[in-house]
């Protein structure tokens, strides 16, 4: 244990080509957030004894009930981004605006945005949660950040990650060199001493192929062909087109889905869907979409929308939803080759009339 780096450390390590004042923000900027996310962790531990369960008096930004570990949680991470001298203005999921930092608001080199709890509808089910965080450059540097200033596409974030929240706190980072993992020494933090963040494994990667799938099944209706293709493939097991079975997996946790898909591949889909053809994708692309998209690719999976990377798109707004689909590349690859040709959907007999998710011809 003490041989491992410490995330400092490692991060050090990782940034050995930046420039030394560059190095320093990062790191005390990814300090903040480590630290936030330990003190989040310990809530969630305490689950029902620190008063964190159950419905807070709010809601959040679209108007979403929000739980009083969404509120604790968003204020955590407000707090120690307040006090990071690099760290100009950051953006929650849970609140409409943007937020400007008292002290260095314009000195600050980088913009933060966050979910501060992922999966919250898991809590009181003791199911895993977790935290999302995105790091972006402040290109106006000296002036006040505006909502502008974080419409950024994907591929220009400096670093991305999530913390999960199992029965180890992990978090999984990219400063696009790569994909480190860390565990939280929970033994540490004695005396007031910050915790520490232990590096466990590095240089992640997603295997190309996989037989497994995560998606909400109860959605099937309102799916487009090319996933109605797709996932009939898959459920029609070793006697289907794709001749091998597939098991599919869904925790309504995007943190604990792509956790999963980093450990031993897999594909993560909250495909558009054509409930609400104004909003056709669920998950925030600042906030969820475009984070998860970099340690994707970082990791050799992909990230894509149906048709167009994730990491190209540039926000419209601070809370622009997206569809998302994402991980082990070669069936990734599969998907959008099913979306470039939407009018195709499953082609043999047996599985339109039988298929639990493919709709019975009239």
């Amino acid at each position: 244990m003490h041989d491992m780096l410490t995330l400092q450390e490692a991060l050090a390590r990782n940034l050995d080509d930046a420039a030394p004042d560059a190095v320093v923000a990062m790191i005390d900027t990814m300090d903040a957030i480590a630290q936030a996310c330990a003190r989040i962790s310990d809530l969630a531990g305490q689950g029902v004894l620190a008063g964190a369960h159950g419905l807070a008096d709010s809601a959040n930004s679209q108007g979403e009930a929000q739980k009083k570990l969404d509120v604790l949680s968003d204020e955590i991470m407000s707090h120690h981004l307040g006090h990071c001298e690099h760290v100009a203005g950051w953006a929650s999921e849970e609140h409409e605006h943007h937020q400007l930092s008292d002290k260095h608001v314009r000195n600050g080199r980088y913009l933060v945005v966050y979910d501060p709890l992922d999966g919250s509808s898991n809590i009181e089910a003791n199911i895993s949660i977790g935290t999302i965080f995105s790091i972006l450059p402040h290109e106006g540097r000296g002036r006040l950040p505006t909502e502008d200033s974080y419409r950024q596409p994907g591929h220009e974030q400096l670093a991305a990650g999530y913390v999960l929240y199992g029965p180890a706190t992990i978090m999984v980072l990219t400063c696009r060199r790569g994909v480190l993992m860390f565990t939280l020494d929970k033994r540490s933090g004695a005396n007031g001493e910050p915790m520490r963040w232990l590096l466990t494994q590095e240089a992640v990667q997603i295997p190309m192929q996989t037989k497994e799938f995560a998606i909400n099944a109860s959605n099937q209706r309102f799916w487009e062909k090319p996933v109605q293709r797709y996932i009939a493939e898959c459920t029609a097991g070793e006697n289907g087109p794709r001749m091998k079975d597939f098991n599919m997996r869904w925790v309504a946790s995007m943190v604990a889905e792509v956790h999963r898909i980093m450990t031993r591949g897999g594909v993560f889909m909250y495909p558009r869907d054509t409930r609400e053809p104004r909003k056709p994708g669920r998950l925030r692309l600042m906030y969820e979409a475009s984070p998860m998209a970099l340690l994707v690719e970082q990791a050799g999976g992909r990230a894509v929308n149906g048709t167009s990377e994730l990491l190209d798109l540039v926000p419209d707004t601070l809370h622009q939803r997206v569809p998302v689909i994402l991980g082990s590349r070669e069936e990734i690859d599969r998907i959008v080759s099913y979306h470039a040709d939407p009018h195709e959907n499953v082609s043999w007999q047996l599985f339109k009339t039988r298929s639990l998710f493919v709709q019975p011809q009239a």
